[in-house]
């Protein structure tokens, strides 16, 4: 599987279309992931139409990549599905709280990721949006996503029109701990993340945004407090319309 230390996310697409059924085998082996009860607690809405994508591109900060790739792929978390089954056979589902959210969220995120490693492995590239949680609500309406359906993640799908480096990971001991967790010190941290600080592209980064360190980039542009909580309210809120007692 040496395909898996060459994953790179892919922003910049062909036009070259992708034929139904390598679309198709991606699919499929998303579902061979391993689930919950074997019940696949996932759904996935499949956009190619540049007029759907249209819609949905502002919902992903416009992102030219949304538009730009033959195929958007909208995986979510779906309890819906389940639940219809059981109350055909007058079976009492229990499946709308917290922890089923939490079940459906996982299932829904390794049948995601078989599909990424098997669209990599035909030669596709992909790249997951983040957004899809950012504005849940919005992609329920344009999608007519019904009550016990939450999009957990987007991946845009197609052939690579560039070959961005490989990015940087931390260091593999940095990740585990053995038979329990050991807290990182001071000291820790810093040797952990010193690679990453000094690498070219993370000066610019420091440099373009005007900031003392990487870390700064971070909470205060990238991912800014008040942003998180902003869309973790909407977020909560869009949860309990779509029928999850959380």
């Amino acid at each position: 599987m040496d395909i898996l230390f060459k994953h790179r996310s892919i922003r910049q697409y062909k036009s070259t279309p992708i034929e139904e059924e390598v679309l198709n085998q991606i699919i499929e082996a998303g579902t061979r992931a391993s689930n919950t009860g074997n019940m696949q607690l996932y759904s996935v809405v499949v956009t190619k139409d540049i007029k759907a994508k249209e819609k949905l591109a502002p919902l992903h900060f416009n992102q030219p990549m949304v538009k730009q790739a033959p195929v958007l792929l909208t995986v979510c978390a779906d309890i819906n599905r389940f639940n219809l089954w059981c109350e055909e056979r007058n079976a009492d589902a229990g499946y709308n709280n917290l922890l089923w959210l939490m079940n459906s969220t996982i299932d829904a995120s390794l049948f995601a990721q078989n599909l990424c490693v098997e669209a990599e492995d035909h030669g596709l590239g992909i790249c997951y949006l983040g957004t899809a949680l950012y504005n849940a609500k919005e992609f329920i309406d344009v999608l007519e996503l019904p009550k016990g359906v939450i999009p957990i993640t987007a991946i845009v799908v197609g052939y690579p029109d560039h070959k961005p480096e490989l990015t940087d990971r931390l260091p593999l001991d940095g990740l585990i701990h053995s038979e329990k967790y050991n807290d990182y010190t001071t000291e820790r941290i810093n040797d952990l993340h010193r690679e990453k600080e000094s690498l070219p592209s993370s000066k610019q980064f420091v440099k373009e945004n005007e900031k003392d360190n990487l870390a700064q980039v971070f909470t205060d542009v990238r991912y800014k407090k008040v942003d998180s909580e902003f869309f973790s309210k909407k977020l909560l809120a869009t949860l309990r319309e779509q029928g999850f007692n959380i």
